[in-house]
């Protein structure tokens, strides 16, 4: 262990200032890159941009600069949209075509396809730095990336053949964005955290457009905040789905399922 790598960390305020010296002594490949890494966290840049990488489901998953990083607690979102595939495939070489919309990293999108076979995966997200990012991550499972505002990202003759939408949108309202850390507030695209003066303006858009691509047997998730978890759940009312809340104490996540 680096002393005054931990030292430079702790003095910046970073509570786990021994396992993050650990990971950045590992990641850099010079004394050079390992000082040019430490500056940037002690800045303030998020380690997982720092070393390029975030941990998500046990996978290490590429994050470049500027990219929004994906959350422990979104892990909940994927285990349960994996479940859902596994248990309806009948029969079991069946084809999903999933989309994984705002999909930042592709962090979503790369674990489930990953994890199943017989994944037709599309992304999209509006950030340029997103997209190219993300096209680097699911280049392995063969995903389609898009750039775009939500569904009109996708190509046409995806319309009323998605199987899955993972809608990872942006759900923090506005007034609270002041209150996130400074590591997501000043690091990652505000359009990315803000979802309007509810926090559900984002999710409002794609509840309005989803029944135009889902199949007949499509079904949508979304995480949500607890407090929004009722509105989010009339959303889905409102357009035909069927919605079930799942809320995962340990990691404090509430997940919408929207079904046809």
């Amino acid at each position: 262990m680096d002393s005054a790598v931990v030292a430079r960390l702790r003095a910046a305020g970073c509570v786990y200032a021994e396992d993050e010296a650990r990971l950045l002594v590992e990641a850099a490949a010079s004394p050079a890159e390992l000082d040019a890494m430490v500056a940037r966290r002690a800045a303030g840049a998020p380690l997982e941009q720092v070393l390029g990488w975030a941990e998500f489901c046990g996978r290490r998953i590429r994050v470049s600069a500027g990219v929004f990083v994906p959350r422990r607690r979104t892990e909940a979102l994927v285990r349960e949209a994996i479940r859902i595939i596994r248990e309806r495939r009948q029969p079991a070489e069946a084809v999903d075509v999933v989309v994984d919309l705002c999909c930042g990293s592709g962090a979503l999108g790369l674990v489930v396809a990953s994890s199943l076979r017989g994944i037709e995966l599309h992304a999209a997200d509006l950030d340029a730095a997103a997209v190219g990012c993300a096209r680097v991550n699911l280049a392995e499972v063969g995903g389609r990336v898009y750039q775009g505002d939500l569904f009109a990202a996708l190509p046409e003759q995806l319309r009323g053949r998605v199987d899955v939408v993972l809608a990872n949108v942006p759900y923090v309202p506005t007034e609270q964005i002041r209150l996130l850390p400074a590591e997501a507030r000043l690091h990652e695209p505000l359009h990315s955290l803000d979802g309007g003066a509810d926090g559900l303006d984002v999710l409002r858009r794609v509840m309005a457009a989803a029944p135009e691509w889902l199949s007949p047997r499509g079904l949508l998730l979304s995480e949500v905040g607890a407090d929004q978890a009722a509105t989010a759940a009339r959303l889905a009312s409102d357009i035909g789905l069927q919605p079930r809340l799942a809320r995962v104490a340990d990691t404090d996540a509430t997940i919408l399922v929207a079904h046809r």
